[in-house]
């Protein structure tokens, strides 16, 4: 039997900062096997932006992610085809070298035998880079877990919002001890335990399905030492409340998927909750916050 097409989706952009911006919004949207997203650089300096599909996509509702995230004109330029069948996740994947992060270093299971024997791996198979660590906001994340560790063994650790369960697995495997990693998409918290099986972390890390803070688990779990959340601005900004309260005295919490512009307006909301500020590490455009509550 002849195998179905691949459908592609594709558009040009004017430079890198802009293509890693709509990669990103892209990368946030699908979820895991959902689509392969690529960008690669033209000889004029214009950027070439691929998405593959295994289904037809909604091109109308495409169109209007990308006029979101680039503007009008360049949505207007998206173009869909389709192509002869191809495993792009996995082509996509090989071209992701293993990315370290002070002791920890995330990569595919291509890349199993390249990490040194002196780093904390991190086995993440996803069809997008966003979670895999080679998004700017992971990476700021496992730096500032890493920063941590290195003065403190937090007891009693949440993972808010775990995804692929990266930022729950790193902090299982430096600290032996036992992680909650909570997210709100089904399909998120079934990947996320699988993932901390194959990092032979399962025994550590349990993930449960549950929207912000409302389950009964985070408060038979807490008060928390530390909480590594990776959202989205305005989810953390509304979280600021419900964060104070489920973190002991003293705990710390790590928080990244923020543009840096929007940085300000969240460290205000958890100033006014009685946390403050230590560390701000930027990286390609997105911020990571690490901040303490007083007392």
């Amino acid at each position: 039997m002849q195998p179905a097409p691949t459908h592609r989706a594709s558009f040009s952009i004017g430079s890198e900062a802009d293509a890693r911006r709509v990669v990103d919004v892209l990368t946030e949207v699908f979820f895991e096997g959902d689509a392969a997203v690529a960008a690669f650089e033209r000889p004029d300096g214009q950027w070439d932006v691929t998405l593959h599909f295994a289904a037809a996509p909604d091109q109308a509702w495409l169109r209007e992610l990308i006029a979101i995230s680039a503007g009008n004109e360049i949505a207007a330029t998206l173009a869909f085809d389709t192509i002869e069948a191809k495993d792009w996740v996995k082509a996509s994947l090989e071209d992701l070298v293993p990315v370290p992060a002070g002791r920890f270093v995330v990569h595919g299971s291509h890349d199993r035998d390249r990490v040194a024997p002196n780093k904390l791996a991190i086995e993440i198979e996803a069809a997008l880079a966003f979670g895999t660590g080679h998004h700017g906001t992971t990476r700021g994340c496992l730096l500032l877990l890493d920063h941590v560790l290195k003065s403190a063994r937090p007891g009693r650790v949440l993972d808010l919002g775990t995804g692929t369960g990266v930022l729950a697995i790193a902090a299982a495997k430096a600290l032996h001890r036992h992680v909650l990693a909570s997210d709100i998409d089904p399909p998120s918290v079934r990947v996320a335990a699988e993932n901390a099986s194959l990092n032979e972390a399962g025994n550590y890390v349990r993930a449960i399905r549950a929207t912000g803070f409302a389950a009964p688990d985070f408060g038979q779990a807490g008060p928390f030492d530390l909480v590594l959340a990776n959202i989205l601005a305005n989810p953390l900004r509304q979280l600021a409340g419900p964060m104070a309260r489920h973190l002991a005295p003293g705990g710390r919490v790590i928080l990244s998927g923020l543009l840096t512009h929007q940085a300000p307006a969240v460290i205000a909301a958890y100033r006014a909750r009685g946390l403050v500020p230590l560390k701000h590490l930027r990286i390609e455009g997105w911020s990571s916050l690490l901040l303490r509550k007083v007392g």
